[in-house]
């Protein structure tokens, strides 16, 4: 709505409108009553970099349509690029790994999350980005809790009430209506 880089239709509005509220109901109404937000300010500095960090992620989105029409690959490996020219040297004086003597598991974890879950996701975002354009790529943020609740379903023996089940209907028929592509007109009878 505000840059107007790509058309907001009705189907993607009802799309963010139902992610949010789904994501709103699986997590539960006592969110709404101020449970979850009894904390807000006493981390501040904290609760500050999560909204920066949103932030920064829609930026992301937004500047992401200017690498249309470039191998994801590119854009993918140049932000792995930027984002390791800052953190190194932050990491080399903050962390200090000289110090450290990491185990064979905690080596290949490293090894695993930096192909799998950041290197490929990037080149699956870009792509993304491209295909489905910004508010299509991030539609994918609101499987995020649905995904965790399953998580705590499955493995932890957790169970949803119907207010979460509602939620993941809204989370999926919003994903569903920012991603899947409108169908496309058929051109008008020509008059004879």
């Amino acid at each position: 709505l505000i840059t107007r880089h790509e058309p907001v239709t009705a189907r993607k509005l009802f799309g963010v409108v139902a992610g949010i509220a789904g994501t709103g109901l699986i997590v539960g109404p006592e969110a709404f009553k101020g449970v979850a937000l009894s904390g807000l300010g006493h981390q501040l500095w904290a609760q500050l970099a999560i909204v920066a960090a949103t932030i920064c992620y829609a930026g992301a989105a937004i500047f992401g349509k200017s690498f249309k029409g470039l191998d994801p690959m590119l854009p993918a490996a140049g932000s792995l690029i930027s984002g390791s020219a800052l953190l190194i040297p932050a990491g080399l004086i903050v962390e200090r790994p000289w110090t450290v003597v990491p185990s064979a598991a905690s080596i290949a974890a490293l090894l695993a999350l930096s192909v799998f879950s950041t290197a490929l996701a990037l080149v699956i975002y870009f792509r993304l980005i491209n295909t489905l354009g910004s508010v299509g790529a991030t539609s994918q943020a609101y499987l995020r809790v649905p995904i965790g609740v399953g998580i705590g379903t499955v493995f932890l023996g957790e169970q949803l009430n119907a207010t979460a089940w509602l939620g993941l209907a809204c989370v999926i028929a919003g994903v569903a209506a920012m991603t899947i592509p409108a169908r496309l007109r058929s051109p008008a009878p020509k008059a004879i």
